[in-house]
C-alpha cells in the first residue's frame, strides 16, 4: 500500500533552526521521495517501510530536543505527482 505523509517538526526551544534542518537531512537521505516546501516536508512510499523509518527518525528528533512537536498528516496513495487541474 502506498502512502503519503507530510511532517512539521516543531522543537519548542531557541536554537530550533539546527534540529529542524538535521531531521530533513536525515529524510533527504533516506530510499524514499522527499519533497520539501517552507512550511512541511512530504515523504512517499510503501507504508510499512515509510512508518518504520519515520518512527525511528521521530523517535532520534524527540531525543535530541527537550520539547518538540511533530505534525502528520497521511494520505493512503503516493500524492507525490500531484498537481493542480484548476
Amino acid at each position: 500500500m502506498q502512502i503519503s505523509i507530510e511532517l512539521t517538526l516543531t522543537p519548542l526551544q531557541n536554537d530550533f533552526e539546527e534540529h529542524i534542518i538535521r531531521f530533513i537531512k536525515r529524510l533527504r537521505n533516506s530510499k524514499f521521495k522527499v519533497i520539501e516546501n517552507p512550511l512541511s516536508t512530504q515523504v512517499y512510499g510503501t507504508y510499512d517501510e515509510v512508518m518504520s523509518f519515520l518512527t525511528l527518525e521521530i523517535k532520534k528528533a524527540f531525543g535530541d530536543m527537550e520539547h518538540v512537536l511533530v505534525y502528520m498528516k497521511m494520505v493512503k496513495s503516493n500524492r507525490s505527482d500531484y498537481e493542480p487541474s484548476f
